[in-house]
């Protein structure tokens, strides 16, 4: 029987350290070939675009996510699993929990990788559910000792920082900039929908490690070159999807595209990561195909558990 899985089941099945874990493991399949995932398709429907992102862990299951680009206030994914040796639906996800929770999840890996060891202070800008399931994963991965947040708009900062007081039993607070968000910080989280650059470089602490999630192409980027430039690690979930970008990421040209290391091959000990304590190192999250389905379907295997 398949599965129809809603936003309000993946909150009760999938708690942080889960979803890293999940994420880690997907990484490490997709190094070792095992997981296949091909860069993200769309198709222009006029006014907007269905966009497709699939994945298929050899032997196991197969499936992909689906969205759109028309900006509707209602819009959902989709994300179906297939068995891989029968092709039956085993599960479908409607909703953005999905998602949003992986994203999250991949932010935590990188961080867990890359960032110092005694990381314990993070700094967020941004305050939407992107934001918000960055926060949530570092809280799993290091025990942070404060989080300081900014965002355009006042009401949602603070209403941010008591929620991570609240949930996540973390102390925060709302800051009126950017730069004071930043300021001294371990970590940093950009996740913004802005277009232009919302970060100076220079405003970063050494030996600080940032996860970059909203846009980062030529033509509309939360953070520029000079972050690039700083960075002495820079890492993505992806390769081929960084390289696929239309039109490009940053990072993915001259002069960044030969530093651009790929996690996996981090997490397996086959590239380096951070090598100092006083080293930058920035992740740009490309959200690493079939990791949706990836994590349906440990959903799916915790839920049989607890049943």
């Amino acid at each position: 029987m398949t599965l129809l899985i809603s936003d309000r089941d993946v909150a009760a099945a999938l708690d942080a350290a889960t979803t890293v874990e999940a994420m880690r493991d997907a990484l490490l399949a997709a190094h070792a070939g095992r997981l296949v995932a091909p860069p993200r398709a769309s198709a222009a429907l006029g006014g907007g675009r269905m966009v497709l992102t699939a994945g298929h862990l050899t032997g196991e299951w197969y499936g992909y996510r689906s969205y759109d680009t028309f900006g509707h206030p209602d819009a959902e994914q989709l994300v179906v699993l297939h068995d891989g040796r029968t092709g039956a639906v085993r599960a479908v996800a409607v909703g953005e929990e999905l998602g949003s929770r992986r994203t999250g999840g991949l932010g935590g890996v990188a961080l867990a990788a890359l960032a110092r060891p005694d990381a314990a202070t993070l700094g967020v800008i941004g305050s939407g559910a992107q934001a918000w399931t960055q926060v949530w994963a570092a809280a799993a991965v290091r025990p942070l000792r404060e989080v300081t947040v900014h965002s355009r708009s006042a009401a949602r900062r603070e209403a941010f920082a008591a929620r991570v007081r609240a949930e996540l039993g973390v102390p925060a607070r709302a800051v009126g900039t950017a730069r004071a968000a930043v300021a001294g910080r371990d970590v940093v989280v950009l996740a913004t929908t802005s277009p232009t650059p919302v970060l100076a470089a220079a405003d970063l602490a050494p030996g600080a490690h940032v996860n970059a999630v909203g846009f980062k192409q030529i033509d509309r980027h939360e953070f520029g070159p000079d972050l690039l430039d700083r960075a002495e690690v820079l890492v993505t979930d992806s390769p081929a999807q960084a390289a696929a970008y239309d039109p490009p990421m940053l990072a993915a040209l001259p002069p960044y595209a030969d530093r651009l290391r790929d996690l996996g091959a981090v997490l397996a000990g086959a590239v380096p990561g951070r090598t100092r304590a006083d080293q930058v190192s920035v992740f740009c999250s490309t959200g690493l195909a079939g990791t949706e389905v990836f994590l349906l379907d440990r959903l799916v295997r915790v839920a049989a558990v607890r049943r």
